[in-house]
């Protein structure tokens, strides 16, 4: 039986990175073989060093929303938190609230002096709640007005620029929480390695709150996995089963990447374009069918992030590299430092 308990770290608390770093693409790079555990420091910018012509890297172009709604409940006037996680038709939004007690079926609440109402229209076994909203206008204007980013719960620091929240190339509005390992991406960069001849395909896949819940069964198979939606072009599918053809590797960028690629392969190596949900879970055992490398960041001990990871390597490699990371005092999580696995 494989254990939580066996992906755990100690991270001192001061690794946690808090703000961005200045420049996108100067962030440290731990580039790790993820066979035998070599491991080289470097900085994001030479990551093209270790990409060759006929290559594919897969980026995940969602855009998170403003996601945060503070409030007021009508008829008691107490001060609401909401926090919008999907759509689940219409206008109506899948939300955590707070505090939750004050808020079942029926309750109102009104955002941004009344340009914004939501009704609690049920209550679900999770304790989320289905809200409806009315509203004048285009309901993602709104939120751009009156809400604000999503943040994961261990940054605690304002974020002065929202857009740092969000890769240089995300498009497509429907995530809860970015697809961090973009971040260290800058135009310029991206535009350098397609000059390399790097085939860049773009997937989606609407990154959900679920993605930082802490994995509470002992026996990690006995976790339920958050589902997330993804949507692959019939063009972004063909150009991935090209680079495969070619002989080139499919190199994905974050794990939202990695779990669209393996969500969308069949056991002879070849994606298929569509959409749907995923619920995919990837730990040590896992075959995988398309990934040849993958760009990531450094995750939460004993989350289903480091299981992917070490699934994609083996644990031991993993939780040494991640020891080293935090000898050389590598910036964690959200708005840290890189690790490339090839």
């Amino acid at each position: 039986m494989m254990k939580t308990s066996d992906f755990y770290y100690e991270l001192p608390k001061e690794l946690i990175a808090q703000t961005p770093i200045a420049q996108r693409d100067h962030s440290r790079l731990m580039v790790l073989d993820r066979h035998t555990g070599a491991i080289s420091h470097e900085h994001f910018y030479d990551i093209k060093k270790h990409l060759n012509p006929g290559d594919c890297l897969v980026i995940n172009d969602t855009r998170v929303l403003p996601a945060r709604l503070y409030g007021v409940k009508q008829g008691g006037g107490a001060n609401v938190e909401v926090l919008l996680l999907k759509n689940v038709g219409g206008d109506d939004w899948e939300c955590i609230v707070y505090p939750g007690r004050r808020l079942k079926t029926g309750a109102v609440v009104s955002f941004g002096d009344g340009q914004l109402t939501g009704e609690i229209v049920e209550v679900r076994p999770d304790g989320n709640r289905v809200v409806r909203f009315t509203y004048e206008g285009i309901f993602l204007e709104l939120l751009e007005k009156i809400g604000t980013m999503p943040l994961p719960p261990y940054i605690t620091e304002r974020l002065e620029d929202g857009e740092r929240y969000q890769t240089v190339y995300s498009r497509e509005n429907g995530s809860a929480a970015a697809p961090t390992a973009g971040l260290h991406f800058t135009k310029e960069l991206l535009r350098e390695i397609e000059d390399m001849g790097v085939d860049i395909v773009h997937v989606t896949l609407h990154v959900g709150l679920g993605t930082f819940r802490p994995v509470k069964e002992e026996n990690i198979t006995d976790h339920v996995m958050h589902v997330e939606r993804y949507h692959v072009t019939e063009d972004a599918a063909a150009r991935i089963n090209a680079a495969k053809a070619r002989g080139g590797r499919v190199i994905a960028v974050g794990t939202t990447s990695c779990r669209t690629l393996e969500t969308i392969g069949d056991e002879n190596g070849v994606v298929h374009a569509g959409e749907g949900d995923t619920g995919i879970f990837i730990y040590p055992g896992y075959r995988f069918k398309i990934l040849d490398g993958l760009i990531t960041n450094f995750h939460l001990p004993e989350s289903t992030l480091i299981m992917l990871v070490s699934a994609f390597s083996t644990r031991e490699i993993i939780l040494k590299a991640y020891e080293e990371a935090v000898r050389e005092r590598y910036r964690f999580f959200s708005f840290g430092d890189a690790m490339l696995l090839i």
